[in-house]
């Protein structure tokens, strides 16, 4: 059977497992987001607390990702549980690290500016500061996101969602005919979701950022 039609006999398969994949990994990087925007915004003034956020989220990104699945398997079960927390501590350091360097990136001019207009600290960051630095933001966003694709996959040595799934039937299988056809389409269908994700980020940050600084 030719790969062709090897992915006409499983389109089926390869929608609900690309749903899951796109799913669990939305949701982590959702989480991921709304963990490492505010530890950068917490920390990024402080040299002390910055560099031991940036330390510990990169460190977390070095742990081998069999390891990490197999240490949550203990405490969260087979599925999505260990799959989402995993995700979301891989995900962390791209965020903080783009969240720091964009609101430290901002002009201090602009700062007193809005400072000697009588803007309080809380109006500042939410009206200067953030916007300032959403294009970096979303860049460390979209980094998250691209590397939480390729992981994902790996999740399948716990149960997890995805096209993980294909893989490592096809590698469980080497040998046989339909081996290589599994991995395959299990890396196409990562790829896919890669471009389309690539893309909705493009778009996001295109509709999201003023025109002022783009």
């Amino acid at each position: 059977m030719s790969f062709l039609e090897f992915l006409e006999t499983r389109s089926s398969d390869m929608v609900e497992l690309g749903l899951e994949h796109a799913g669990v990994v939305a949701l982590s990087v959702l989480l991921a987001t709304i963990i490492g925007v505010t530890l950068g915004i917490a920390t990024y003034q402080n040299a002390r607390a910055r560099g031991t956020v940036l330390a510990v989220t990169g460190a977390i990104l070095t742990i081998p990702s069999f390891a990490l699945f197999i240490l949550l398997l203990g405490p969260l079960g087979l599925g999505w549980p260990p799959t989402v927390v995993a995700l979301t501590l891989y995900g962390l350091m791209p965020v903080v690290r783009n969240t720091i360097t964009g609101l430290r990136g901002v002009d201090p001019a602009v700062l007193e500016a809005a400072k000697g207009m009588g803007l309080s600290r809380r109006q500042r960051l939410l009206r200067i500061e953030l916007p300032l630095a959403w294009p970096v933001i979303i860049t460390g966003i979209r980094v998250t996101t691209l590397v939480l694709l390729g992981i994902t996959a790996i999740a399948a040595i716990i149960n997890g969602p995805g096209y993980g799934d294909l893989i490592f039937t096809g590698l469980a299988r080497v040998g046989t005919p339909v081996a290589v056809n599994l991995v395959l389409a299990g890396a196409l269908g990562v790829m896919i979701l890669a471009v389309l994700f690539d893309l909705l980020f493009y778009t996001a940050r295109k509709l999201t950022t003023s025109k002022g600084i783009q």
